[in-house]
């Protein structure tokens, strides 16, 4: 095929400094791709170009890399658990609220359209599914245009509440190998998929769900099949609790103890370990071993930000040497109002604008992702690299005056300011809008998949709720009986 494409004297480029293994801000620069692949970030590009583009009034990004994501039920939360209560859970929303706000296939494969529109809209060209398999799973992904790392769950017990504060486990050891079983087998056709932008990553649920067995069987494969593997853990004063009981260890130590801690490890979450102060834990080691270990860590500010909790702090991660990556596991799916939120929150919580620069953020959302994922051909600008860019606008008010393009991008413009959106090379979001998905009719089939939830509501909560009892609208509907009698 050999389509060579070229951006044009580009304003501002965020390319590929490889003396100084980093990125650097580039001016009046050309990009060219042809097919998949770049092929010149640089000035004055003489090679022959089948379409050429004005990058004058442009800043051209890296492709975003999310490492924490779940689209076939998030979306679907949107308006319900914003500000749910669980002080049985310390204001966790997992164990009240995930299980009662279900969604059903159909709404499911709208979630996922949704959550991925979103994305590509957002800047973000690679993503992380984190799900339960389901038919047509894989088409869905490659047919949205993104670059898709499929992570097919599997777990040993499934958790629930009979009370709304003590947390109770169904074990079904059984059933869980059967579904580590069937989850390899959809890793191996997402790695064989004719798109080529699929890949597989091992994912145990959750570190309390999961068997010792299984959890060392599933890194073993992950390691044989050189895949990436990821775990939650870490993300609740609870589950901290349980692992007390059932180990005397941390989430990191028991972890550790099974041996599947290395640099194909990604913590989702990792939030409570033995120095954050609501454990009131004696040791201090926790951060170091994620150091030393060369784990990963997937950071999601926005979902616990909403509950009050937050990483202590990213700063102070990324100075001890974590490789911290980014995920939006919520609605919305903006990927770059979640690098927003994850700069505020770490100043907020560390008490400083010094606990991380700008420059921080951005290298976890690009380079931090990558390197997770063991690739050096996404996440940056370079020849060799996929083919994988950001076209921003910077006439656009949000942008505007236009000192520093990347503060403008992430504090300001967000996704209002994100024009062009190429995965492999290939267009999938043109002047803000996307073009692989049909974003409307997503919606409003979710729309109506949010209702059939809420229907089902009672069925699903331990004591019978509904919908406006567990989570009431913001102000009471005038003319009408609510709120509901208690």
């Amino acid at each position: 095929m050999n389509n060579t494409t070229v951006i044009r004297n580009a304003d501002w480029v965020v390319g590929w400094d490889e003396a100084r293994g980093a990125h650097a801000y580039y001016r009046d620069i050309d990009v060219a791709f042809t097919d998949t692949e770049i092929v010149h970030v640089g000035a004055s590009y003489d090679g022959a170009a089948d379409t050429e583009i004005d990058g004058r009034d442009r800043l051209i990004i890296p492709g975003l890399v999310n490492l924490h994501a779940h689209p076939a039920d998030e979306a679907l939360r949107k308006g319900i658990t914003d500000e749910t209560h669980s002080p049985g859970f310390h204001h966790s929303s997992l164990y009240e609220f995930l299980g009662t706000f279900r969604n059903d296939a159909e709404g499911g494969r709208a979630s996922v359209k949704v959550a991925i529109a979103e994305l590509l809209m957002s800047g973000c060209t690679t993503f992380t599914d984190l799900s339960a398999p389901y038919d047509g799973w894989l088409d869905i992904v490659a047919d949205s245009g993104i670059r898709g790392v499929i992570a097919p769950g599997f777990r040993s017990a499934r958790w629930y509440t009979p009370d709304g504060h003590s947390l109770q486990y169904e074990w079904n050891e059984d059933a869980g190998v059967k579904a580590f079983d069937n989850a390899t087998k959809v890793i191996e056709r997402a790695e064989n998929h004719p798109s080529g932008r699929l890949s597989g990553m091992v994912y145990p649920a959750q570190i309390d769900t999961c068997t010792p067995e299984i959890l060392r069987d599933s890194f073993d494969y992950a390691e044989q099949e050189n895949l990436p593997w990821q775990i939650h853990a870490a993300q609740s004063v609870t589950e901290f609790q349980e692992l007390q009981q059932r180990h005397g260890k941390t989430a990191v130590q028991f972890l550790d103890s099974l041996g599947v801690l290395g640099d194909r490890s990604i913590i989702g979450h990792a939030i409570f370990l033995d120095h954050h102060p609501w454990l009131h834990w004696s040791s201090r080691t926790d951060l170091d071993t994620l150091a030393e270990k060369g784990v990963n860590v997937a950071h999601c500010p926005t979902v616990f930000a909403r509950r009050g909790i937050t990483l202590r702090t990213l700063g102070s991660y990324i100075r001890k040497g974590v490789n911290v990556c980014l995920g939006t596991d919520t609605y919305p799916h903006n990927f770059l109002e979640e690098m927003r939120a994850a700069m505020m929150y770490a100043r907020v919580i560390g008490e400083t604008v010094a606990d991380l620069d700008t420059s921080d953020v951005f290298n976890v959302a690009t380079i931090g992702g990558a390197r997770a994922l063991h690739r050096d051909d996404i996440g940056r600008l370079a020849s060799g690299c996929k083919a994988d860019l950001v076209s921003i606008d910077l006439k656009h008010p949000s942008m505007r005056p236009m000192r520093e393009p990347i503060r403008s991008l992430l504090y300001v413009a967000c996704e209002r300011a994100v024009r062009d959106v190429y995965v492999d090379g290939r267009l999938v979001v043109e002047d803000g809008k996307v073009l692989t998905i049909d974003y409307e009719a997503a919606s409003e089939a979710l729309e109506e998949a949010q209702k059939r939830s809420l229907s089902h509501t009672p069925e699903l909560d331990w004591d019978g709720r509904t919908a406006e009892q567990l989570s009431p609208m913001v102000f009471p509907i005038a003319g009408s009986n609510y709120p509901p009698n208690e």
